[in-house]
């Protein structure tokens, strides 16, 4: 099947019956591209086989840490912990 998507870095795409994966580079005097599947690996590919693939445009992943290969404690903040309510404003003393 041929697709006629032109390629844009920054896209997410779906190829049937594989991983998502994002375009992350462009070189257009060599006619390549490289693509980076969700799980983090990166391939090269010419623009003629890109047109070739079967593919459907995605949206971005919600969960950016498939390509970091973290998990979810690994984000450096607790995303469950609710701050205090005790947030002062500095204007609120002024008369």
């Amino acid at each position: 099947m041929v697709n006629e998507f032109k390629p844009c870095i920054g896209d997410w795409y779906q190829n049937i019956g594989r991983d998502n994966f994002e375009i992350v580079a462009l070189d257009e005097e060599e006619a390549t591209m490289e693509i980076q599947y969700f799980d983090g690996a990166v391939e090269e590919i010419d623009f003629d086989s890109w047109y070739e693939m079967d593919i459907q445009p995605i949206e971005p992943p919600e969960d950016w840490s498939g390509s970091l290969d973290i998990e979810r404690e690994d984000y450096g903040v607790d995303l469950e912990l609710n701050a205090p309510n005790d947030h002062i404003n500095p204007l609120d003393d002024l008369e």
